[in-house]
């Protein structure tokens, strides 16, 4: 009946069979939702048709809810749902426009462009890149992820060291609100925010409740900002009034499409340096790592990553396989990776390798800083390689990106299981904390295999062990292992989710990290913008463990 109905509603495509109903029942997550139906607008007068939809079904006694997805890459169950997918994917996939700014000179110093939410990142850098831009806060997963997901989880990656977060590039958003019409948000002016608060509209009244939370709970707002350089936890609310300026865009920034549907994105972008150069530290033990942060930090590099021991020995287990991705002959990259082995025979296998990457559009001035941060980093007798070229960085970030997915490949009776997947504490905790997480773990090791990676320079680690989620009492673990880790995340005052947001397996863990009250004003929020409940429900507020557990997947 509800296909029939959505079918005289939109004029895009609305998909109902078994195959596409299973297709759009998972992400990059562990969960199993079967939505009931698949709707594919044709464009935003259809996003508003649907809206619209669902309000009357809710009217009429029928539980409708709208959760919108675009390349289905989210790790936390984030655009599943029991009723409808709205796939941006199909029709909503231009890059509106690139306009690059330019200086007196000639040269181009930064710019924006504007896109709909279906776009493949891969296909809006390759606009961005024809004059040489580019928006700098895509994750790991670019070649595969769409701008809907980078915006909805405020995704972040290896150059959000230097360059911060989605959230800082986001300048003006179109979004379809619960009254089913089309509004534009982007930064506003007290004078800007007085004239939309006086508006008698859906519009207006969204500025005045959201003010008025703002204002009135405003330290309460401000003390619950996590200290660490990324977060994608809850909503950001701390981040949308400064008494100077009032941005809604940094509310649906993250929001995970539980406020309203994104349309379209402006973004800001920044220039792409010509020449990279990289150092690598090997460390046998993690107790001097803080105090070699803040000396690698002091040099301004673009990215910082890491990978632990686990990685490591797994790249020299599956180095043929390596050899073949990096297409290049075996004794040739044996010779440029000799100084690291040469490393590991001296000072035996390091606990954790640092990868840190600098870039800029002279090649000189890049190999004079490397070696100056060598120089720095002697006094910590760790041994310490600069790379001769850009193509060799790339190795060891090949190392970085492909070992896990190796090993996924080559143990068939255990599946990814992202759970604990995206912690983050300030690096000057990183001595205390990483032995700590790993004592948590280590007990569990016949139950699953896991290294630890992630962006070192901002201290946040992923963590996605292969597991034999089929098995009753492997899946009991998950919420064992997530309540341990997340209590010595917040014992370091960190976050629970970096840049893979809350979704379905997180949203329930909110109160432990903001307590009742937080998650009080994240829930008055919500219904602020969608007083009947028919945005992305339960992510961000009213998601409960139960609901999680019960919705892990059996088959793969």
């Amino acid at each position: 009946m509800i296909l029939d109905d959505l079918r005289g509603a939109v004029r895009g495509e609305v998909l109902g069979d078994e195959q596409s109903l299973s297709k759009y029942s998972h992400d990059a997550s562990i969960f199993e939702v079967k939505p009931q139906a698949v709707v594919q607008p044709l464009d935003v007068e259809d996003i508003k048709s649907l809206v619209r939809f669902a309000t009357e079904k809710n009217e009429q006694g029928e539980r409708v809810s709208l959760s919108g997805r675009a390349a289905g890459t989210d790790m936390s169950g984030g655009p599943l749902t029991e009723s409808i997918v709205v796939d941006f994917m199909k029709h909503l996939n231009h890059v509106v426009s690139v306009s690059p700014e330019v200086n007196s000179q000639g040269v181009i110093t930064g710019g924006s462009a504007v896109t709909e939410p279906g776009v493949f990142y891969r296909d809006f850098e390759k606009e961005t890149m024809k004059v040489n831009l580019i928006m700098p806060s895509y994750p790991a997963s670019r070649e595969l992820c769409a701008i809907g997901g980078i915006v909805s989880n405020n995704s972040g990656g290896e150059k959000t060291l230097m360059f911060g977060k989605t959230e800082d590039y986001v300048s003006r958003l179109k979004v379809v609100l619960s009254d089913g019409n089309e509004y534009e948000f982007r930064s506003l002016s007290p004078e800007e925010l007085a004239k939309k608060r006086e508006l008698k509209t859906f519009e207006g009244e969204i500025y005045r409740k959201m003010f008025k939370l703002l204002e009135e709970n405003y330290e309460t707002i401000q003390r619950a900002r996590p200290d660490v350089s990324k977060n994608s936890a809850g909503y950001f609310l701390w981040n949308v009034w400064d008494k100077k300026k009032f941005d809604l865009t940094k509310l649906f920034v993250g929001a995970q499409g539980t406020l309203g549907l994104i349309t379209e994105v402006e973004f800001q972008l920044v220039p792409v340096k010509k020449h990279s150069r990289m150092v690598i530290v090997s460390l046998r033990n993690t107790d001097v790592v803080s105090e070699m942060i803040n000396v690698i930090l002091s040099f301004k590099p673009e990215s910082f990553e890491s990978y632990d021991d686990k990685t490591l020995k797994l790249a020299m287990k599956f180095a043929p396989e390596l050899v073949r991705k990096l297409k290049k002959n075996i004794f040739v990259l044996a010779w440029e990776f000799l100084p690291s082995i040469l490393a590991m025979l001296r000072i035996g296998f390091p606990k954790l390798v640092l990868l840190v990457e600098f870039n800029g559009d002279n090649e000189a001035e890049l190999e004079e800083k490397t070696k100056e941060v060598a120089k720095a980093l002697k006094r910590f007798r760790s041994p310490v390689r600069r790379t001769r070229s850009e193509e060799e960085g790339k190795e060891y970030w090949e190392i970085r990106r492909e070992s896990f997915s190796l090993l996924r490949g080559h143990v068939k009776d255990r599946h990814t299981v992202p759970f604990i997947d995206d912690v983050i504490v300030k690096p000057e905790h990183l001595p205390e904390f990483l032995p700590k997480l790993d004592a948590i773990l280590a007990p569990y090791k016949d139950k699953m295999i896991y290294t630890i990676a992630g962006h070192e320079g901002n201290g946040n680690f992923h963590i996605i062990p292969l597991m034999k989620i089929e098995d009753p009492e492997t899946r009991a673990l998950i919420p064992k292992i997530s309540d341990a880790v997340y209590d010595l995340v917040l014992e370091y005052g960190g976050s629970i989710t970096a840049e893979h947001n809350d979704g379905i397996i997180r949203t329930p863990y909110l109160t432990k990290m903001y307590g009742e009250g937080v998650v009080k004003l994240f829930e008055d929020t919500k219904n602020i913008f969608d007083p009947k409940g028919i945005f992305n429900p339960g992510k961000k507020v009213r998601g409960t463990l139960e609901y999680a557990m019960s919705h892990i997947r059996e088959r793969w």
